[in-house]
């Protein structure tokens, strides 16, 4: 049925629960996982000289979320026989680089969470989810 499958991870508690769903679905399908953590652009390239020292930082801290985010990931979708592949996506917006990462590594699904907003928050902050919805070209599952 899925041969590989795409989770988006942030390291949230949320999408915890979408690594457990993926695993337990990659091991009755014997898929592999593919683990993305996306690293949003540095927010502060554009304006007068960015500093690096700045840059450094926001890319020092971004490489350790994305490590815990897969520790974390990986903790709970380790079962055995089911193969799991890391990849940390730089300077991209989330939902662009999830769909990219599915069409890159030929995945058969995207298991992705939702953080659920609603209202206001959602139309300011948008749904991530609801971008890869419209962006996927696979099949995408959505976990609350």
């Amino acid at each position: 049925m899925f041969d590989k499958i795409l989770l988006p991870t942030d390291g949230s508690d949320v999408s915890l629960a979408a690594a457990e769903r993926a695993a337990a679905l990659a091991k009755l399908c014997g898929a592999t996982l593919h683990v993305v953590y996306v690293q949003e652009p540095y927010p502060y390239s554009g304006i007068g000289a960015a500093s690096s020292a700045g840059r450094m930082a926001y890319e020092a801290e971004a490489q350790q979320q994305a490590g815990e985010a897969f520790a974390r990931a990986e903790a709970l979708a380790r079962v055995p026989g089911v193969p799991i592949v890391t990849e940390r996506i730089e300077g991209s917006h989330p939902a662009e680089g999830i769909v990219e990462a599915a069409r890159r590594c030929g995945a058969d699904l995207i298991v992705m969470a939702s953080h659920g907003r609603s209202g206001v928050a959602r139309l300011l902050l948008g749904s991530v989810a609801q971008k890869v919805l419209v962006l996927a070209e696979v099949p995408v599952m959505i976990v609350k």
